[in-house]
């Protein structure tokens, strides 16, 4: 895509949300980060109901870490792979407790150090918790980043390199979010509703729906 059609793919994308942010709740960047690791295979629908009764209850490192595998489980079951991820939420809240004095790094290392969150969990984390301006590839942006032909690329971190390269600096930090919520209601991956679509006439897929 070239780049004049990119400044206006994401023109258009702000004009129609000018403050996106992410579906999943929370009340503090711990709450957030426990929320993604929740999210990965599963709806944030899904897991914002699981949070609902989690967070009232554990809503800090020390209150989930206290509630152990086996007591966190029990409020995350509904959610895919609870099991694992209830391991990981409780290893990483004690690592929080023991390396970071409870609170959640704002830095890509130390983020990448807990169990469960890998580089797209990271950026999310990053980027919605603390402001800065990086894009977490998940399969909507992925999916959306390659039909539309704007930052094609075979890998996760290939298609993340070539959008923030691409990204004009002024929509760094809401990218992440007009592409995530543009791939999860219009850009579809069975059939994108291109009718509907704002940015149809700048995007290079070939099989349009009509």
């Amino acid at each position: 895509m070239k780049k004049a059609d990119i400044r206006q793919f994401y023109e258009r994308l702000r004009a129609a949300n000018p403050h996106p942010t992410t579906e999943l709740h929370y009340e503090s960047p711990f709450q957030l980060l426990v929320a993604v690791i929740l999210s990965a295979q599963a709806t944030d629908v899904g897991v914002n109901k699981a949070t609902a009764r989690l967070f009232p209850v554990a809503p800090t490192p020390a209150a989930m870490a206290a509630l152990g595998e086996a007591g966190l489980a029990e409020y995350i079951r509904t959610i895919g792979l609870y099991r694992t991820k209830a391991k990981n939420v409780v290893a990483t809240c004690r690592l929080l407790l023991e390396r970071h004095g409870g609170e959640v790094p704002a830095d890509r290392a130390s983020l990448e150090a807990l169990p469960g969150v890998g580089r797209k969990t990271a950026n999310v984390v990053l980027n919605t918790a603390f402001g800065q301006a990086t894009i977490a590839v998940d399969t909507h942006i992925f999916r959306v980043a390659n039909r539309t032909g704007l930052a094609p690329g075979r890998t996760p971190l290939e298609v993340e390199e070539k959008l923030t390269r691409a990204t004009p600096r002024e929509f760094r930090q809401d990218a992440h979010h007009w592409l995530i919520l543009h791939g999860r209601y219009t850009c579809t991956a069975r059939r994108p509703d291109c009718p509907r679509c704002p940015v149809t006439d700048l995007c290079l897929f070939r099989g349009k729906t009509p």
